[in-house]
């Protein structure tokens, strides 16, 4: 598998195209569905499904024009499955002040639970890593983790939006993330890569977790 990565919209979200044999997975298309959808015809592959880390606004505004080309499933954690219509709770109400659009989209997602899942050719793990967001998810391949806004190079995910609790997303990195094989390279919602062994050993919001 080859992960590629393009950082969409005004926010720079990672939206990240898993590709394989024959198939793609699309995770976090946070906006320019038509990008994204050329990119697919470049692959000339069949796009297996899209999968979500979460429903905040940055990841979730392309959604519709790819589903729309498409035609696949979106997958999200059942907390957020009324996200992609309710501007409060994916949370671009909260940044109407600073001209950004109100984000909706009209697809209706299919619930994912955290477990072993196959989808097409992929063959992953999702697991449940709530704190940033209550139905956050990190979906976790072979040598690799897409972690949405959990974890980040250097740091980690904001607490302040909808439900968002800094305990429990710090529980989430200790109990999920950092039992994770610490060569795991990790694919976050925002800025460049990194493994969970270098962020055991440096973030310093984790200091004391090692």
């Amino acid at each position: 598998m080859k992960v590629h990565s393009y950082s969409l919209g005004i926010v720079e979200t990672n939206c990240y195209i898993i590709e394989g044999e024959s198939e793609l997975l699309v995770i976090d298309p946070g906006d320019n569905g038509e990008f994204i959808n050329e990119r697919i015809k470049k692959f000339n592959k069949k796009l297996a499904a899209i999968l979500l880390t979460h429903a905040h606004f940055d990841h979730i505004g392309g959604i519709d024009a790819v589903v729309n080309k498409q035609g696949v499933e979106v997958y999200v954690h059942n907390e957020e499955k009324s996200w992609l219509t309710d501007t409060v709770k994916n949370g671009s109400k909260k940044f109407e002040a600073y001209q950004l659009p109100q984000v909706v989209q009209k697809t209706i997602p299919t619930v994912i639970d955290e477990g072993h899942h196959v989808i097409g050719e992929f063959e992953f793990e999702a697991l449940h890593t709530p704190g940033h967001s209550p139905g956050s998810l990190t979906f976790v391949f072979d040598d690799f983790a897409i972690v949405g806004d959990t974890l980040f190079k250097g740091g980690i995910g904001r607490t302040d939006l909808y439900k968002g609790d800094t305990q429990t997303l710090l529980n989430s990195i200790e109990d999920k993330l950092l039992s994770l094989n610490p060569d795991t390279t990790v694919f976050p919602g925002h800025g460049p890569d990194t493994t969970i062994e270098q962020e055991e050993m440096s973030n310093p919001y984790l200091n004391g977790f090692s």
